[in-house]
């Protein structure tokens, strides 16, 4: 395909809060890292390479957090793209501590949550972070105390816009009574709606939606898939991304790859459009996917 034909914002945009606008296909850098999300990759040019032809691609929206390395992430994402092009947003998060590979620690605390965003803006060499997102909530700490902390530094001027991960609806509706919420990022995918609910409060309330594993890791499957896949001329993969941009206009997948190759693949995605007849199939059959 040539290069004209293959854009993140043949998926449309989405708003962040009335403040920021970005493509609804973003890219989600925490497997930039290595095995058991530790450590550094272990190809660095193929890394940096991605970065660079995501936002070559028209991504002007990438997903990381401080826990991804830790600090790996943020780090590979400056050495690769700073200085940042214009309309670029890196989202990032905190409220995890990385003991060893494959290893997560809570700790939402108003201390470590401060000391996260300070590392973070030195890592990504900002001034101030685009949208910053609590990554979980810590069940030994009040969630409130941890959202506030967020609130402060968003006054602080260190961060513009506040966001939550890995919550429930009564978490999102808790949250917005201190500070405004612009974005929710829950495990959601072709082959995993649990969290439907969740998207659908976002819509009502104009709240981007971040699918993570937006994929599940590949396990898309089913006849119904395979024949809608077939009439596209597009992968099983490809389809699944072009479900959720259509599954509604809040949906912000942020799918991550370690290939420039793949990276292309997920990205042409969003030319893809669904016949309401295929949506509707696909839609109906969450049983003939793989294993969740």
């Amino acid at each position: 395909m040539k290069r004209k034909e293959i854009s993140a914002s043949l998926a449309g945009d989405v708003s962040l809060g009335g403040e920021l606008t970005v493509h609804r296909l973003g890219f989600g850098a925490m497997r930039l890292t290595g095995e058991g999300i530790w450590g550094p990759p272990k190809d660095r040019k193929r890394a940096l390479a991605v970065l660079r032809r995501a936002v070559e691609l028209d991504v002007n929206f990438i997903d990381t957090a401080d826990s991804y390395g830790p600090n790996t992430s943020e780090e590979l994402i400056a050495e690769a793209l700073f200085p940042y092009p214009p309309g670029l947003v890196i989202a990032t998060k905190g409220g995890w501590n990385r003991p060893g590979p494959n290893q997560w620690t809570h700790d939402a605390t108003p201390k470590h949550l401060r000391e996260a965003v300070e590392g973070s803006l030195q890592r990504l060499r900002l001034d101030r972070i685009d949208v910053y997102q609590l990554h979980t909530p810590d069940p030994v700490v009040s969630f409130e105390a941890s959202v506030e902390t967020l609130a402060e530094l968003r006054d602080e001027g260190k961060i513009r816009l506040v966001a939550l991960s890995n919550v429930t609806q009564e978490h999102i509706q808790r949250a917005r009574k201190i500070v405004p919420i612009v974005s929710v990022q829950n495990r959601y995918s072709f082959a995993d709606r649990e969290w439907d609910y969740v998207v659908d409060y976002c819509e009502r309330n104009g709240i981007a939606f971040i699918p993570w594993f937006p994929l599940a890791a590949g396990r898309v499957t089913g006849e119904v898939l395979d024949q809608i896949a077939q009439a596209h001329g597009a992968s099983r993969t490809q389809i699944a991304l072009a479900w959720l941009l259509q599954r509604s206009p809040i949906m912000l997948p942020i799918p991550g790859t370690t290939s420039v190759e793949h990276l292309e693949q997920n990205v042409a995605a969003a030319s893809l459009r669904l016949t309401d007849e295929e949506y509707r199939r696909l839609s109906g059959v969450p049983e003939l996917v793989g294993s969740r």
